[in-house]
């Protein structure tokens, strides 16, 4: 359980510290105070002071935090975030995002360089459903699904994740002859999901260095895919709120991915939760983007609302709005934790 809960700490600690990372980085860049960068949060552990930074280490060994100058709505500095151009706060306010998918991107390249990708080859045909009725066989290659390109197997299961049953034009590749048929998905029972009659892939593929990076940027872009059309089922309707997940529920699924992999051997424990690594700092990245108050998202409106009208928002009303965008998110965090605990515990 220890080791778990350590290695927890650590991808939450890694992908946190990277996005205030982001932040501190280009804002010091384009001129804006940073007056602490910390490593975890509560209490300050150790911590020494460099060219008017705070450098320290927090008590709670998880998390991170950038406090820039005018944090505290003291903008008499010239160093104050308020008061550096528009431009330079936007770049500043996204370079913490964009660090989550950079970060997402390298756990990628470690993951695709040492097992390779899913090439979305069949391997078998399921009895009885549509693929079989169609004719598809074990070894065809998906090329297309309603003419958008399939890179991964993973691409075809993303498609009816969020697509159900609706029917799909299929492109697929045979003995160098290309061919289409119309498929639509069947529930299946014992996978709890769509199903378009297939399964996959044949084999991992391990290609150049050049293949490599193609497809590192190919996981990067499924699991932002998967991500924002999460989101956007959320807002639908189409999950429910009891679906979310926190820190608890996170810390479960790594515990869940160590017990599942351990057996293989550590290798294996440290591939998969690689894998899982890249998908949380995107989704992180996701989130933070998202235009509501109090995240990175919101502050990026303020800025573009800024940048369109020439006129800065009022500091007092932009801050109001922003407190209260926390204190929905402190509400929503406490109900998802009390969620995630009473499904471990069920």
């Amino acid at each position: 359980m220890i080791i778990k809960l350590v290695i927890f700490f650590l991808i939450f600690s890694v992908i946190v510290i990277v996005h205030e990372g982001g932040h501190c980085i280009i804002g010091k860049a384009n001129g804006i105070g940073v007056k602490e960068f910390a490593i975890g949060l509560g209490p300050t552990v150790v911590g020494f002071n460099k060219n008017g930074t705070k450098y320290s280490i927090k008590a709670l060994p998880f998390g991170g935090v950038c406090i820039f100058e005018g944090d505290d709505g003291d903008e008499t500095s010239p160093a104050s975030f308020r008061n550096a151009n528009v431009w330079a706060r936007m770049a500043t306010v996204f370079a913490g995002p964009l660090m989550n998918f950079v970060l997402a991107f390298v756990f990628a390249l470690m993951v695709i360089s040492a097992q390779g990708y899913d090439a979305p080859v069949l391997y078998n045909v399921i009895e009885g459903y549509p693929a079989e009725e169609a004719g598809l066989l074990a070894g065809d290659e998906i090329l297309k699904i309603n003419g958008k390109k399939v890179d991964i197997y993973r691409d075809i299961t993303l498609w009816t994740t969020f697509n159900g049953g609706k029917s799909a034009k299929i492109t697929y590749r045979r003995g160098g002859q290309v061919y289409e048929t119309v498929l639509t998905p069947r529930y299946s029972d014992e996978d709890g999901r769509y199903l378009f009659g297939f399964r996959g892939p044949a084999e991992y593929v391990k290609g150049s260095s050049f293949a490599v990076i193609k497809y590192s940027a190919v996981e990067v872009r499924y699991w932002l895919e998967a991500s924002i059309k999460s989101v956007g089922m959320l807002l639908r309707g189409k999950f429910k709120i009891n679906d979310l997940s926190g820190p608890v529920g996170v810390a479960k699924v790594v515990g869940d991915v160590y017990d599942e992999s351990v057996h293989d051997g550590y290798y294996y424990v440290w591939l998969n939760l690689l894998s899982l690594s890249t998908l949380l700092t995107a989704n992180l990245g996701v989130m933070n983007l998202l235009p509501f108050p109090a995240l990175d998202g919101g502050r990026l409106l303020f800025l573009i609302i800024e940048a369109v009208t020439k006129k800065k928002p009022s500091a007092k009303v932009e801050g109001m709005i922003n407190l209260i965008g926390m204190s929905f998110l402190m509400l929503l965090m406490i109900f998802v934790m009390v969620n995630d605990i009473t499904k471990i515990v069920r």
